[in-house]
This record gives structure tokens, sequence and C-alpha cells, in this order.
């Protein structure tokens, strides 16, 4: 059986720290290093509910897309609701490590589970990491269809192959523009117009697309936009980076048991229409 030590090596050999944009924080929040870890819990959130499914499934390490304290802290009171979180993880052994920006542009990295789960050829990054001299790593993907498709086919697809939440998918644009290049990008994407735009694609399909930067997107161009729930494009990335894990303990015999959540943690728990064409 590993120790935690070994086990975050490796994770961080997967989404080396050093990657992570300057204001994010990445790396272990809490846990003994030299702690034995034989069962792992991956999801995309570190609330409240996470952390009791850790406990239930019995788990020793919760790994994380988004971090916990993202701008940091003076206190980890457990009268605060992320401190109560810290509290009940160091309560009951379990650690907690974040791969955030460093796990979006690695290779294989966020954008590219996305682009599996919807079943698109990824050709490239479309913010391409000027250090990587293969080309691969970067945030988002281009990709390309099989066979070309409407914008509201690929809105359909994503509806479908992406989990369920309360926001569903929106779309922007032509529903009957056809599609044959796409751009991805799991999370929020509305400050990558101008990289999209410079891709030649015909579609955006991203998550948390505001009013005024998709309005301008569409008046000045036919790019097709397809908003998907914040959580919904992330959570792919959970089950490749436990297949990541999963192929590693293997490699060392570790024997470990690694799980993904299939809590769904979005914020937004009910949609209701006005009326409107949906």
């Amino acid at each position: 059986m590993p120790r935690l030590s070994e086990v975050i090596a490796e994770l961080d050999a997967l989404w080396p720290p050093e990657r992570a944009e300057g204001w994010d924080a990445v790396g272990t929040v809490c846990g003994d290093p030299d702690a034995e870890v034989d069962r792992v819990l991956f999801a995309v959130d570190p609330v409240r509910q996470i952390a009791d499914e850790a406990r239930t499934l019995g788990a020793q390490l919760i790994v994380t897309h988004h971090p916990l304290y993202l701008r940091g802290t003076t206190t980890v009171a457990a009268s605060t609701f992320k401190g109560r979180v810290v509290h009940d993880l160091i309560t009951h052994g379990i650690a907690l490590h974040v791969a955030h920006t460093n796990a979006d542009t690695a290779d294989p990295g966020v954008s590219d589970a996305l682009a599996a789960a919807l079943d698109l050829r990824v050709t490239g990054p479309l913010v391409p990491d000027p250090t990587d001299t293969a080309g691969r790593r970067g945030l988002g993907r281009i990709c390309e269809l099989d066979h070309p498709e409407t914008l509201r086919d690929l809105a359909a697809r994503a509806a479908a192959r992406l989990p369920a939440t309360a926001q569903g998918v929106r779309l922007a644009g032509d529903p009957d523009a056809l599609v044959r290049r796409v751009a991805v990008s799991g999370g929020s994407g509305d400050s990558l117009f101008d990289a999209v735009r410079a891709a030649g694609v015909d579609a955006f399909l991203t998550a948390d697309l505001r009013h005024h930067p998709a309005s301008e997107a569409v008046q000045h161009s036919p790019l097709g936009l397809v908003d998907a729930a914040h959580w919904a494009t992330e959570w792919p990335w959970c089950e490749q980076a436990a297949a990541e894990l999963d192929a590693i303990s293997d490699r060392h015999g570790w024997g470990l048991r690694v799980h993904v959540s299939k809590q769904v943690t979005d914020p937004w728990t009910t949609h209701h229409s006005s009326g409107a064409p949906n």
C-alpha cells in the first residue's frame, strides 16, 4: 500500500504544480505524507457532500479539480463552511489534493476529456503552451467532427453526452449552420474568444458564457456557441484522471481502488422557463 507522498508525487508528475497559473491554488491542501492510501475519490468540487462521500467510501484521498481556498484565508475554523470541510477531512484521515489550471493545460487535460466525452477528434490546443515543443499542451482544444452536423445537433450531442444539470445546454447562432470544426474548453471560456476566432472554427463549446461577450461574438461572425454547465464540462476529466491513476497503480502494483463521484455538485438545482423559446 503506497504512502500519500508517493501517490502525490505521481499526481504532480501528471499535473506539475509549476504549470498552474500564478493566481491559482493547486497541490495538497491537507494530509499526512506518511499516511497509507488504498482508496481515492475524484470529484470536481471540494464541497461537504464530497467529503462525506469519501468518508462513507473509506477513501484516504480526495482529488478535486477546483481549489478549496482559491483566494487564500486567515482561518480554517470549523464555524466556516470551508473550515468545516478541512476539519472533517483531518478528523477522518482524508487528504485533499487539487489539480486545477495545471490539469486544464495538461496532455491529456480537461478539454481532452471534454472532447472525448463528445466523441470529437482533437487536432491541437486552442491556446498552445509555448514551453511545449511537441505542441500538445495548452488551454482548450481544437477538434474536428467525423461528419459535418448542424449546430443544433452538436448542442444535442452535448446534452446527451454530458452529465445532466439544471441549466442544460444553451445555443447561440443559427441552429441549422453546419459545423465541421469546433473549439472546446472545459469550464469558463469567454476569455478565449480572440483565440477561437483566430482558429477559424465553426463553433465554440464551453461554459459560463456571459451576455456581452456572447452577444458580441455572434454579432462579430457566424460563430455558433454551445454553453453547458461549468461542472458538466469539467466532470469528464474526473474519469480521465481516475483512469490515469489506475494505470499508475497497476504499474506500481499498488492495488489502489479509484472512484469517481457521480454526485452533481453544480450549484444550480432547478430551471424555470419564462415562456421564451428554448
